[in-house]
C-alpha cells in the first residue's frame, strides 16, 4: 500500500539501455553475463551518469578482490562521483558472514535516504558471491542443500532483499530505491538455478553476450535476450517515439545477418536492412565511462531512424556520431525542455532535430557509389 507505480526514468547514459531496455526509478533490473563481459562497467557508467541528477548511489561490493574494488573507487574519484556515492565493501578474504550481510546493510542505508524522499540507486556486485557465502553458512549450520547444492531458502533471501526496491507514494515523500543486482553466469547458462531465481524476482534483465564482447560491440548487450518489464512506462515520450522502430529494425538485421554470412545473393531490400542494422549496431557502441546526455542520445537515435547514417562508411561512424552529439547542443531550448517532460515530440520538433543532424553530417557524406561499394563488402 506504500508503493506507487514506477514512472520516472533512471537515465544510465548508455544509448542501448536508455532507448531499448529503459530502467525506471524504483525498478529492479538484473545485469547478467559470463565473467569479464562488462557487467560492472554498466553499473559504474550508470553511477557516473547520476552526477547532478540528485540521485544517491550505493555500490555494494560482495566478496570482490581488493584490487578490483580499489580500481572502482579510483574510477569514481576520477569522475567526481564520490560526492554522491556510498561504498559498502566486503573483500574476498573476509568471513562469509560479512559477505552475507553486506547487501542488507547497503539496502538499509538506501532505505534511510529513500524515506527522506530521495532517489537512491543500489548496485549489488555481485549476488553470485552472496549466494555462495550463504551456501557456506548454511552448510556449516547443517541445513540440507537442494538444487545445485544451494539451500532451499536461497530464493527467499534474495527476494526479501530485492523486494525492498520500490517507489514510494507522494504522501510518504515519493522517494525511490532502484536496484541493479549483478549475477555471473557460467558458459552462458542463464537457465541455472541462481540466474533463473533472480530473473523471476526482478523486473527485467540486461544480458551481456561474450560473443558480442569478442566482436568489440561494447557494451555487449544482447538486445534479443534483454528485457525491461516496466520499460516504456518509465521512458520519456521522446524516446518512445524513436525506440520502437529501432528495436524492430535491429531484430530484423540480426536475423538476416546470419544468412548474409553464408555469402548468399541478397536482394536490394535485404542489403539495405543489413546496412541500416550495421549502422544501428555502430551507434549503440559506446566507450566506457563516457555517458551520453539525453538531448545527444535523442539526436543520434532520430538521425538513425531517419536513415541519415546509412550513406556513411562504417569506419567513419564514430566521427559521424560525435558530429551529431555536438550539434545536439544547438537544439532550441523549448524542444529540449520536452525531453524531460511527458510531452511528445511534434513533427516540427522531430524535423528540426533531424535538420540539425543532417547539417552536422553533410561534410561526412561520401559519394553514393563509394558507400554502396563499402556495404557490399562481406
Amino acid at each position: 500500500m506504500d508503493r506507487a507505480p514506477v514512472t520516472v526514468p533512471l537515465q544510465t547514459g548508455l544509448k542501448v539501455i536508455d532507448a531499448l531496455i529503459p530502467v525506471g526509478r524504483g525498478q529492479r533490473e538484473l545485469i547478467l553475463g559470463d565473467r569479464q563481459t562488462g557487467k560492472t562497467a554498466i553499473a559504474i557508467d550508470t553511477i557516473l551518469n547520476q552526477r547532478g541528477k540528485d540521485v544517491l548511489c550505493i555500490y555494494c561490493a560482495i566478496g570482490q578482490r581488493a584490487s578490483s574494488v580499489a580500481k572502482t573507487v579510483a574510477t569514481l574519484r576520477q569522475h567526481d562521483a564520490m560526492d554522491y556515492t556510498v561504498l559498502v565493501v566486503t573483500e574476498g578474504n573476509d568471513p562469509p558472514g560479512l559477505a552475507y550481510i553486506a547487501p542488507y546493510a547497503a539496502t538499509s542505508i538506501g532505505e534511510y535516504f529513500m524515506e527522506q524522499g530521495r532517489d537512491v540507486l543500489v548496485v549489488y556486485d555481485d549476488l553470485t558471491h552472496h549466494a555462495r557465502a550463504y551456501r557456506e553458512l548454511s552448510l556449516l549450520l547443517r541445513r540440507p542443500p537442494g538444487r545445485e547444492a544451494f539451500p532451499g531458502d536461497i530464493f527467499y533471501i534474495h527476494s526479501r532483499l530485492l523486494e525492498r526496491a520500490t517507489h514510494l507514494r507522494p504522501e510518504l515523500g515519493g522517494g525511490s530505491l532502484t536496484a541493479l543486482p549483478i549475477i555471473e553466469t557460467e558458459a552462458q547458462n542463464i537457465s541455472a538455478y541462481i540466474p533463473t531465481n533472480l530473473i523471476s524476482i526482478t523486473d527485467g534483465q540486461i544480458y551481456l553476450s561474450p560473443s558480442l564482447f569478442e566482436l568489440g560491440v561494447l557494451p555487449a548487450v544482447d538486445v534479443g535476450k534483454s528485457v525491461s518489464r516496466v520499460g516504456g512506462k518509465a521512458q520519456r515520450a521522446a524516446y518512445r517515439a524513436v525506440a520502437g522502430d529501432l528495436k524492430l529494425a535491429y531484430a530484423q538485421f540480426e536475423e538476416l545477418e546470419t544468412f548474409a554470412r553464408f555469402g548468399a545473393r541478397l536482394d536490394d531490400d535485404t542489403r539495405k536492412t543489413i546496412a541500416h542494422g550495421r549502422r544501428i549496431r555502430a551507434c549503440l557502441k559506446q566507450p566506457e565511462f563516457s555517458p551520453v546526455a539525453v538531448p545527444a542520445q535523442i539526436a543520434v537515435l532520430l538521425a538513425l531512424t531517419a536513415g541519415l547514417f546509412d550513406g556513411i562508411a562504417l569506419d567513419r561512424m564514430i566521427d559521424a556520431q560525435n558530429a551529431v552529439q555536438q550539434a545536439a547542443a544547438n537544439i532550441p531550448a523549448e524542444i529540449a525542455a520536452r525531453f524531460d517532460s511527458a510531452a511528445k515530440l511534434g513533427d516540427a520538433d522531430r524535423e528540426a532535430i533531424i535538420e540539425l543532424a543532417r547539417q552536422a553530417l553533410a561534410p561526412l557524406q561520401p559519394d553514393a557509389s563509394a558507400a554502396r561499394a563499402a556495404d557490399q563488402q562481406p
